[in-house]
């Protein structure tokens, strides 16, 4: 797409700021133990789940009319299937005129749930799946994550119906593992395969092994390239997490577009309004369903998102890709924000000898 065009679409999708997607932050307790969560759910599992009436109160201050075609709301945590009344939470949201899907690690998705949720109008899944048998258990933190992830991956797939992905989280240990990776998940009948890096937040924040170096993300957008050109029964992209210069047309569908709070917002599990849950939730949280109207802070706030001319600062400051990155995703500010914590344009343009155009 020819830059200028699609930085025009992209202003006025922020001047309309249309909201078809909202992360429900439903439960903060996990089965497992992963060492790239970005929000330490067994630090944050005292925090007990949000109950569905509370969710569901805000859900109705969104006007009928606003409702638009192919809203999603989305459940994750923690693990969404630790809830008991995940059922009942999929025929509320179908019954107010809501889809609805789930990012899970699998590890609870068997054939009898599979059943109960696609019965109560699960549209889309997310399943998580961090490399061969020995890493995936490693970066879970519990043995026999891979069997289960992968039962579950196979279950989902069987399901025409189901807008179904799986999501890889790359980094060190595992990047080598990629080919016999996709190999697999074709095997499984996966149609739709999305990998994603890690920026140091969270748990990563203190792990090395979680961070690419810089010919390594080089050597993933190399991987990502070759699979799309080969075509296959599989499709293959990055995640939306960064700019990525010249390769942002040859590893994803459409150019970079950090759409959090410009299509995407969040209901945390203690009621902060926010957009992905990853986002930095004590420095850019708009306010709280507990008091305030979900819906009137979604139109009359949000406006870090919207206006990111704050970001220029740090490298951005004097960066030439500016207007196409606008500071990247806005996971990547956290903190005090005095700059973001990464930028695989300049990793990219590193190991390329720097290069801008490769």
């Amino acid at each position: 797409m020819n830059p200028f065009l699609f930085r025009l679409f992209r202003n006025n999708e922020i001047r309309v700021h249309e909201l078809n997607y909202l992360f429900w932050e439903c439960t903060m307790r996990c089965n497992l133990h992963c060492r790239h969560c970005g929000s330490d759910c067994f630090a944050s599992s005292r925090q007990p789940d949000m109950p569905l009436a509370d969710f569901l109160h805000a859900l109705d201050t969104i006007p009928k009319e606003k409702i638009v075609k192919g809203f999603t709301v989305v459940l994750t945590g923690g693990e969404p299937l630790l809830r008991p009344d995940i059922r009942e939470i999929g025929l509320a949201l179908r019954e107010r005129g809501f889809g609805w899907g789930m990012v899970s690690n699998g590890f609870f998705y068997d054939r009898q749930m599979h059943g109960r949720l696609l019965g109560a109008g699960m549209g889309a899944l997310t399943i998580s799946l961090d490399g061969e048998a020995l890493s995936h258990d490693w970066m879970r933190g519990r043995e026999g994550s891979f069997d289960r992830a992968m039962e579950a991956i196979r279950l989902a797939a069987s399901a025409p119906r189901l807008a179904f992905d799986v999501v890889t989280c790359v980094h060190r240990k595992n990047l080598r593992e990629l080919p016999r990776l996709k190999t697999l998940l074709e095997e499984a009948g996966v149609k739709q395969w999305r990998l994603f890096t890690v920026i140091p937040i969270g748990r990563a924040a203190s792990d090395p092994e979680m961070i690419l170096q810089d010919d390594e993300l080089v050597a993933l957008m190399d991987f990502i390239r070759k699979e799309r050109l080969a075509g296959g029964p599989m499709h293959v992209t990055f995640s939306c997490e960064g700019y990525l210069g010249p390769y942002d047309a040859q590893v994803r569908d459409t150019p970079f577009f950090c759409r959090a709070g410009v299509n995407i917002a969040s209901v945390l599990i203690d009621g902060r309004i926010c957009a992905c849950p990853n986002i930095d939730r004590d420095v850019f949280s708009q306010g709280n369903i507990y008091t305030d109207n979900f819906y009137a802070v979604w139109e009359q706030r949000f406006q870090p998102f919207r206006g990111r001319k704050w970001a220029r600062r740090g490298p951005c400051a004097t960066c030439g890709e500016w207007r196409d990155c606008l500071g990247g995703g806005m996971h990547n500010w956290h903190g005090d924000c005095r700059q973001g914590l990464t930028c695989h344009f300049a990793q990219i343009r590193a190991a390329s000898g720097g290069n801008p155009h490769l």
